[in-house]
């Protein structure tokens, strides 16, 4: 008893002193926490004393834009808006400043329409602690969005997230559009800021674009896209823009424009293509005289964006167009082809370009072009510049070829006294050209050619001297100076005059240019050079050189040799590579690359700061890149770069950069005449519930006398909940969808396996564009969803729906009619016997998804709302809540493949036949009771009991089998009875 008592007295012991440590603890933590309180109170006292303003902000240190960049930040920051600006004067400056200023954890902003390279850019320029990748689940994707920070998504998820409600739209901070002059009303982004703006009043929406030419096209396009956008301010900067003016002007770098003339053969054939699209276009606008053909001219012709203007023209009216029409428009666009090939590439190059459009299959399909004087003088000149009058294998070089040679080896060998290594950066329109340039400048211009004609089977023939001395060089490894200039004279190397050894010779170089031959394929976007000599004197070389380090006094042939660090995209690396050389380094760069768009020249300029930048093509966009990247540096006069422009003066080339300049200011005109003139509404902005309005209210009554018939069942009038469509999740790649919402209804997206679209309990309808309509059909694929169809909705409907900019007739390429082809020549066909396999099914032709919308709208009025469960389950293996799986759906199609046995009596016959089996035994008074035809019954017993021989003729068949059985002997036609009879007794 005493030990129990001394241990309740140690416990007791125990719990009064742990009494006070625990009190102790506690006031401890709640001192704690009221310290932590006071410290974060004074912390975001401390951040809220450090909040700027937008002006404070740019004067920051680490802030550097140009006057009109700041200018672009500060109104987009206090307003939302829609800012269009011309190309090459790069708001993505500004737009960064914008995402830095709304940088923090707090913030979610959503970035849509961009491209890969947009983001990839814009995320290079922020931290990555405000950089949130958006996941691949759903669960995934909840919690990045409640984490804030910057956030590109695509709109197809982020459509499907704010139908989810998985995204707090409360709590987004704003929305940044790129490429805003894509957006049009049944796109997904459109449908995407809707359903922000519908539930979010304070976010902003700030959109951009750079292409002023896009909203000249169509019918009040400026304001339809503020109208998509919801915003009211529009901020156009122009180049010719004041603020722009003055913070471009005064670092405007040295410029010197050198005028390359053409070749006479070059000019001649420039003339008569043009000659030819001259015919063309008075051709077309003879032949279509009340259709507006004011886009088709010569000058359009003949501009980078001559395709889209035509599409845009003719597409509506492409059905209405004979095919005269459609030729003459194939042709034009031939000959832009066959001009550019003229003027920009070799002259192998377009030689074997034209050889194409010289065959007899070409001259049979086109529309009589070819049988012009022209054209014939143009496949002459071509020929004339590959082949001399002796018909010898001796193309002439490029024009601009010895042009760039005489600036690169004489202007900047004399520079180098103000600069110790030089850096050429050389611009060109495409991979193409820029391909073209390096192999000139490190293997010259003779071993190009030929290289050339070999990749495009050019016949050689015979070759000149010139060019027999340089494939002797080159199958010898031996300098071209070394080759004995005049034929007949003694030399080590053998003249082209002996044909064994020109012979010799040229399968040498066959085979040396064969291995380079797979290179000639790969085009690079980028190459990097460094000039191995600096004199224009013949220099003394070790022996195994290679000959292309050596430099020579021809300026065909090479002085460049390549630097391998560029395989890597390391600039920095090939930078130092060529400075160990201390000789001039080049760059040969295209306008925009695939990887970095148009940002590419900017990321270039800023890594290699040229101090020469040759334009070997002539293009707007980096013009106004390197007036900005000038500005940017505000070096003194002396310091700037210099820019060689190399132009073909009064030529396509000069006019098609004319053009360009011209329409792109006609475009800002009619903006800027837009805007004057604009009347936009208060709520245009969406943050008032009257934007809104939508097509439909469902919570007014229904006016009228027949307004009690209109409601289902003669219920009483009321308030009527939003109808629903349940739409599938892979239909958000295509317009409806929004239209849909637009038009009042509410959209449930689910994955559902029949059908694309549930509008009712009964009807199911699966949608389908003409192209995916020929592909199902062929496939078998289509057959198989209208089983699906049939067997679990009571009306299924096939929607073929055609495209809003197409015509609404099959013609054309979908002339379904007149297809001669085996794959396409029975789909009308196929889609009558669709129709007779399942008479429930239904057709609808739908000229535009805005005829779809309606027609759902339509469909839907007085009947009863889908329910999501059940759309899901149907199709799945699992079983259907409330739903009867009474019959094998096998059998079910198997009798309904009888004759007899349609879709009205089939239930009939399952509920009441039992088993196949019990089917045979049944009599045919019997089966027509079950049928309830007397008709049906006798075919149902007839394919079931009686023997059915061909119907052509039974009494030939009969009198064919007895004189068999004379022929071969007594009962031998009936083997395959006496067989079946053997088997039997075998078994039994």
């Amino acid at each position: 008893m005493s030990e129990t008592a001394a241990e309740n007295t140690a416990e007791a012991e125990e719990k009064t002193e742990t009494e006070p440590e625990a009190g102790k603890e506690l006031s401890q933590e709640t001192d704690t926490r009221n310290l932590l309180q006071t410290a974060a109170a004074v912390q975001e006292d401390e951040e809220l004393a450090n909040v700027v303003t937008a002006e404070e902000y740019l004067m920051s240190k680490d802030v550097v834009l140009l006057e009109y960049e700041k200018q672009m930040f500060l109104d987009l920051v206090h307003a939302d808006g829609l800012l269009v600006c011309a190309k090459g004067l790069s708001y993505e400056r500004a737009l960064v400043h914008i995402f830095k200023a709304y940088s923090d954890a707090g913030n979610l902003i959503l970035v849509i329409n961009s491209s890969d390279w947009e983001e990839t850019y814009y995320k290079s320029k922020m931290e990555a602690k405000y950089i949130h990748e958006v996941a691949n689940t759903a669960t995934e994707r909840e919690r990045v969005y409640l984490e804030g920070g910057l956030q590109f998504i695509s709109t197809r998820i982020l459509v499907v997230d704010l139908l989810k409600q998985r995204i707090p739209i409360e709590l987004i901070t704003g929305i940044v559009v790129l490429r805003a002059h894509t957006i049009i009303e049944s796109c997904q982004e459109a449908f995407a800021l809707r359903l922000y703006r519908q539930r979010n009043k304070t976010g902003f929406v700030k959109a951009f674009s750079n292409s002023p030419e896009a909203f000249t096209i169509g019918y009040s396009h400026i304001e339809r896209t503020m109208r998509n956008l919801f915003v009211k301010q529009l901020y156009i900067w122009p180049r010719f823009h004041a603020t722009v003016r003055g913070a471009l002007k005064p670092w405007q770098a040295q410029t010197i424009e050198l005028h390359v003339p053409l070749s006479q053969h070059m000019t001649s054939i420039q003339t008569h293509i043009l000659d030819i699209m001259n015919f063309l276009v008075r051709e077309i606008k003879r032949i279509n005289r009340n259709v507006d053909m004011e886009a088709v001219t010569v000058e359009n012709c003949v501009t980078k964006k001559f395709h889209k203007i035509l599409q845009a023209q003719l597409d509506c009216i492409w059905h209405q167009l004979n095919s005269q029409t459609k030729l003459i428009v194939a042709d034009l666009k031939i000959l832009r082809s066959l001009m550019i090939s003229t003027m920009y590439h070799d002259a192998v190059s377009a030689y074997a370009l034209m050889k194409r459009y010289r065959s007899t299959e070409y001259a049979l399909s086109n529309s009589g072009w070819t049988l012009l004087d022209a054209a014939e003088q143009i496949f002459k000149l071509s020929k004339q510049r590959v082949y001399n009058g002796q018909q010898e294998f001796e193309p002439e070089p490029c024009p601009k070829w010895q042009a760039l040679t005489e600036l690169l080896t004489q202007d900047i060998s004399q520079e180098k006294h103000r600069v110790e290594q030089p850096k050429v950066l050389i611009l060109c329109q495409d991979t193409r050209t820029c391909y073209q340039l390096k192999q000139y400048l490190t293997q010259g211009g003779p071993r190009f050619l030929l290289q050339q004609a070999l990749h495009h089977e050019v016949p050689v023939g015979n070759l000149s001297d010139k060019y027999a001395r340089e494939s002797q060089s080159i199958a010898t490894g031996k300098p071209a100076s070394a080759a004995t200039p005049k034929a007949g004279a003694s030399g080590v190397t053998v003249e082209s005059s002996q044909p064994p050894a020109a012979a010799v010779a040229m399968d040498e170089l066959s085979q040396l240019l064969s291995e380079t031959d797979a290179e000639a394929q790969h085009f690079e976007e980028s190459y990097m050079l460094t000039m191995t000599q600096t004199q224009l004197q013949p220099q003394p070389q070790p022996q195994g050189q290679s000959q292309e380090k050596q430099l020579k006094s021809d300026p065909n042939d090479s002085i460049f040799e390549t630097i391998p660090e560029l395989e890597q995209f390391d600039v920095t690396a090939a930078l130092e590579a060529a400075a160990h050389l201390k000789q001039p380094y080049v760059c040969l760069q295209t306008f925009k690359t695939e990887r970095e768009g148009s940002m590419a020249l900017e990321n270039m300029l800023e890594q290699l700061q040229p101090h020469h930048v040759v334009m070997y093509n002539t293009n707007v966009t980096a013009i106004r890149q390197l007036e900005v990247f000038e500005a940017r540096r505000r070096l003194p006069p002396a310091e700037r770069m210099k820019v060689y422009f190399l132009i073909h003066a009064r030529t396509v080339e000069e006019q098609s950069y004319l053009t360009s300049l011209r329409r792109e200011k006609a475009a800002f005109e009619l903006i800027i005449d837009t805007k004057s003139k604009m009347v936009v509404p208060e709520y245009q902005d969406g943050k008032t519930d009257e934007a809104f309005v939508l097509y439909k209210s469902y919570d007014d009554e229904p006016a009228g006398d027949n307004a009690q018939s209109r409601l289902a069942g003669g219920q009483p009038q009321g308030h009527r909940e939003t109808p629903k469509v349940i739409v599938d999740m892979r239909e958000f790649r295509s317009d409806l969808p929004c239209l849909i919402h637009k038009r009042g209804l509410e959209v449930l997206p689910l994955t559902i396996s029949i059908g694309d679209y549930i509008l009712t309990p009964e009807v199911c309808v699966e949608r389908k564009s003409i192209s995916d309509l020929i592909g199902s059909l062929n496939s078998g694929r289509l057959y198989n969803q209208c089983v699906q169809m049939q067997r679990h909705y009571a009306k299924p409907i096939l929607l073929i729906e055609f495209d809003q900019n197409k015509p609404f007739h099959l013609q054309g390429k979908f002339m379904l009619s007149q297809q001669t082809t085996a794959t396409n020549a029975d789909i009308v066909q196929k889609l009558q016997l669709l129709t007779l396999h399942f008479p429930r099914l239904r057709l609808i032709w739908s000229p535009s998804p805005y005829a779809t919308a309606q027609l759902f709208e339509e469909l839907k009025l007085g009947k009863p709302e889908p329910d999501p469960r059940q759309a899901v389950a149907l199709g799945s293996e699992e079983p259907v809540a409330g739903e009867q799986l009474q019959y094998n759906s096998g059998i079910h199609d198997f009798l309904l493949r009888l004759p007899g046995v349609h879709t009205r009596n089939v239930y009939g016959l399952l509920r009441k036949g039992g088993s196949l089996h019990q089917l045979l035994l049944r009599t045919q008074a019997e089966l027509s009771e079950m049928l309830q035809s007397q008709e049906c019954g006798k075919l149902l017993y007839d394919i079931l009991h009686v023997a059915h021989l061909p119907q052509k003729d039974e009494v030939a068949g009969s009198t064919a089998l007895l004189a068999a059985g004379k022929q071969f002997g007594a009962g031998s036609h009936n083997r395959f009875r006496k067989a079946a009879v053997e088997s039997r007794r075998g078994r039994h």
